[in-house]
């Protein structure tokens, strides 16, 4: 195993929202971050493939390519499969899946492809190939181009660990760190979601805050991986020297059930000091501190949630609170209609590209300082 092999590494993203992940890799020192459909790609060490399941917020996975090479035909894919160093890469004792897509390719069959490549782990190294296997292979054939990656994150980068319990139409965590980044959010203002769900937005905001790293509290695939180099792994753990962030985060749900499992979250996240979750309708929303800051909430939409024309009424009263109470504050509002959006009235400013949340488009709206 090379450690100071320069690696292609793949952040893998939900399309629409590459710009926001790009800014959040260049910030966290990751060298010449270049934005690509669906991702952002760069090129590294392992190191810097761990630290990046480790620190970044907005990433679904991180992907390292292994091996490129032009497949018209089942046997040229054989052939060359051959050729890859699996070796340097895979351990012969820990199982592996195999996952192939094929478009606008003369290969089209994506059973042939992962039955191929893994008569080639098994024929060169002895990989055992399972479909519950530990680590993942991601093979993708597209205009006649192999491109076989391996997923060192295992589990989606969303799940951090913290959160057991979510409430309806829950929103992931890397979602929730970009739709932050959009508002303008740095770690250094107080948050407030007068419709916290299960607090995603609030611990979010608290634990960026607390400079405390997503992927503390979880295992990864690359543990399995040939590559990997537990001493150098555990030198990468910051420890954030406790909770000292001055800022406050506030969460209210009129669901007590709600506000329960926000707490719940919150303190296996390690940041229930920080967080003020709170059963209180959307009427009775008041600024909860002095010092203003950032309104976001990630209301029903009609689509799974209730009706487009009841839901107005909610988000009226959530524009004539903010507009009437919030002077100093800044609002960013997750919707999936332009309709609901104007429902509130709030001055937006601009608007984020559309992204799919459980299958549904939505943008982020954002507004300046409130007058």
């Amino acid at each position: 195993m090379n450690a100071d092999k320069n690696l292609d590494i793949f952040l893998v993203t939900i399309p629409g929202l590459e710009r926001l992940l790009r800014a959040e890799a260049a910030e966290k020192g990751f060298k010449k971050p270049k934005m690509t459909p669906g991702g952002v790609r760069f090129r590294g060490k392992w190191s810097e493939v761990w630290r990046a399941n480790l620190e970044l917020r907005g990433a679904s996975k991180v992907l390292v390519r292994i091996g490129a090479f032009e497949a018209m035909q089942l046997s040229q894919l054989d052939k060359r499969a051959q050729h890859v160093p699996w070796g340097e890469f895979l351990r012969p004792d820990v199982a592996v899946r195999v996952e192939a897509s094929c478009s606008n390719s003369r290969i089209y069959h994506s059973g042939a492809v992962v039955e191929r490549i893994s008569n080639a782990l098994e024929k060169q190294l002895g990989v055992p190939v399972s479909r519950d296997g530990d680590v993942t292979i991601k093979v993708r054939i597209v205009d006649n181009t192999c491109t076989i990656s391996i997923d060192t994150s295992g589990e989606g980068l969303h799940k951090r660990g913290h959160k057991e319990a979510v409430n309806k139409a829950p929103l992931r965590e890397t979602l929730a760190s970009l739709f932050l980044r959009h508002c303008g959010y740095d770690g250094t203002e107080p948050v407030v979601d007068p419709m916290c769900g299960s607090g995603t937005f609030a611990i979010e905001a608290a634990e960026i805050a607390a400079g405390l790293q997503p992927g503390r509290s979880r295992t990864f695939a690359f543990e399995q991986l040939a590559s990997f180099d537990r001493e150098v792994w555990q030198s990468l753990h910051r420890d954030p020297g406790g909770m000292a962030s001055g800022v406050r985060f506030y969460g209210y749900d009129r669901d007590g059930g709600a506000i329960r499992i926000s707490r719940a979250n919150a303190e296996r996240a390690g940041v229930s000091a920080l967080i003020d979750f709170q059963v209180q309708p959307l009427d009775q929303l008041t600024p909860p501190c002095d010092e203003p800051g950032l309104v976001i909430a990630n209301p029903p939409y009609g689509a799974r949630i209730g009706d487009v024309k009841q839901l107005k009424g909610l988000y009226k009263t959530f524009g004539e609170r903010l507009l009437a109470q919030f002077s100093g504050w800044r609002v960013g509002l997750v919707t999936s209609t332009e309709a609901l959006a104007k429902a509130t009235r709030l001055p937006f400013t601009h608007v984020s590209d559309p992204v799919s949340h459980g299958g549904i488009k939505v943008k982020v709206y954002v507004t300046d300082m409130l007058q």
